[in-house]
C-alpha cells in the first residue's frame, strides 16, 4: 500500500442552512495516524464523509495526495479516490461469507483471491473465509469489517468510531491489534472518535473539534498539557482549573506557589492535572471522596472551599474523611488569563 497525504482546506458544510463545518483546516502527512476527536454533533462524521466523497462541502477543497478530489470545478466519486472506510456499525453484508465481504470492494476476478486471504491473514482471521458474519463475535466482526477496508490496497484509510459497539475489554484488545497493523502497513487514516484515550493511543496527530470548528491540532503530549482553551484542557482528561493570580513565571493558589509554563500577570485561571499533585500523610485539607483503581486512585480534597482531584499511586490506603496535604509536584502549569485581565 502506498500511503498518500491528505489536505483539507477551506471547507464549509451546512444541512438545511445549519452550520455543520466552518473553516475546516487538515493537513494528514502520507503516513500519519490523526484523530478527530470532540463531543457527539460536532462535526467529525461529516468531516470523515466529506473525504471520503460521501459528501459534498459548500465550499473548500479536499486533496489526498497530488490530486483534487473537491473542489471548484473538481469531483471524483468515492470509488475512484482509493479510500477504505470502517464505518461504525462495521456494514457487513450478512447474506454473504466472511471472504465475499472482504472482497467485495475488488475487482470481480480478484474476489476469490489471495488479496482476501492476505486481509484475513493481517488481521488476525485466516481460514474464516467460509464462516457467516452472524457466527462471529464483536470483535471478530469489526476486524472483518476492517480487511473489508485494507483488501483493495487503500492509500488513505478513514474510520467512523470504529471500536464504539465493543464492550470495554474488547475494545481496548482490538484497538491495540489495529493500532498495530496501522503502524505495520504505514497506512494514512484518519478516524473519528469521541473517546480521549482512544484518540491518544491512536492518534500520531489529534484534531480536537468543537461547533464545527477544529480548535487545536497537535500531538497527544501537546493537546494534554498545553491545550489553547479551558475547554480543551476539561475536554481531554481530568483537570482542577484553579483561581490564581499569575506573576511572571509563578502563581499563587490555595495551595502554595506553582511554577508557569510561561510567564504571565494578573488574575485567571491555572489548568493543574491531578497526577501533578501529592498528597501528604497528614495535613490540614479533609479527603472527601476516593476512587480505587487498583493501579492507582482518584482523590477529591476540600482545600480552602475549592475541590481538588488528585491521582496518586495506590501505595497506601487513603480513606475518605482522612486530613492531609496537598503540594504541587508536577510539570510547570498552564495559566489562562481571565478575558477582563
Amino acid at each position: 500500500m502506498t500511503a498518500r497525504g491528505v489536505k483539507v482546506s477551506g471547507v464549509d458544510k451546512a444541512f438545511d442552512e445549519v452550520p455543520v463545518l466552518t473553516g475546516i483546516d487538515l493537513d494528514v502527512a502520507p503516513g500519519q495516524s490523526v484523530a478527530l476527536l470532540g463531543p457527539s454533533g460536532c462535526g467529525k462524521t461529516t468531516l470523515l464523509r466529506i473525504i471520503a466523497g460521501l459528501e459534498r462541502p459548500d465550499l473548500g477543497t479536499v486533496a489526498i495526495g497530488d490530486t483534487v478530489m473537491t473542489g471548484p470545478g473538481s469531483w471524483v466519486p468515492p470509488e475512484r479516490r482509493n479510500v477504505g472506510m470502517v464505518f461504525q456499525d462495521w456494514a457487513l453484508f450478512p447474506h454473504l461469507s466472511v471472504g465475499r465481504n472482504v472482497g467485495y470492494g475488488l475487482p470481480r476476478a480478484e474476489r476469490g483471491g489471495p488479496r482476501v486471504t492476505e486481509a484475513l491473514d493481517m488481521v488476525g482471521l485466516a481460514g474464516l473465509e467460509d464462516r457467516m458474519p452472524d457466527t462471529l463475535s464483536g470483535g471478530q466482526q469489526q476486524r472483518v469489517a476492517l480487511a473489508r477496508a485494507i483488501a483493495p490496497r487503500p492509500s488513505v484509510l478513514l474510520l467512523d468510531e470504529p471500536f464504539s459497539n465493543l464492550d470495554t475489554s474488547l475494545r481496548v484488545e482490538v484497538r491495540a491489534e489495529v493500532h498495530r497493523l496501522l503502524v505495520e502497513l504505514g497506512i494514512t487514516s484518519v478516524f473519528v472518535t469521541h473517546d480521549q484515550e482512544e484518540a491518544f493511543v491512536l492518534g500520531d496527530q489529534v484534531a480536537v473539534m468543537n461547533g464545527g470548528r477544529i480548535e487545536q491540532v497537535g500531538s497527544p503530549y501537546t493537546i494534554y498539557r498545553e491545550p489553547v482553551s479551558p475547554w480543551i484542557a476539561s475536554f481531554v482528561g481530568d483537570v482542577n482549573l484553579v483561581p490564581a493570580i499569575a506573576s511572571g513565571s509563578t502563581a499563587v493558589i490555595s495551595v502554595g506557589e506553582i511554577p508557569l509554563d510561561s510567564a504571565a500577570d494578573g488574575p485567571g485561571m491555572v489548568l493543574i492535572r491531578p497526577e501533578d499533585l501529592e498528597v501528604g500523610a497528614t495535613g490540614p485539607h479533609e479527603v472527601t471522596f476516593v476512587e480505587f483503581y487498583g493501579h492507582d486512585m482518584m482523590l477529591t480534597v476540600a482545600v480552602d472551599g475549592t475541590e481538588l482531584q488528585v491521582r496518586t499511586a495506590a501505595s497506601r490506603n487513603v480513606v475518605r474523611g482522612e486530613h492531609v496535604s496537598v503540594m504541587h509536584r508536577g510539570a510547570p502549569a498552564r495559566f489562562f488569563a481571565d478575558a477582563a485581565s
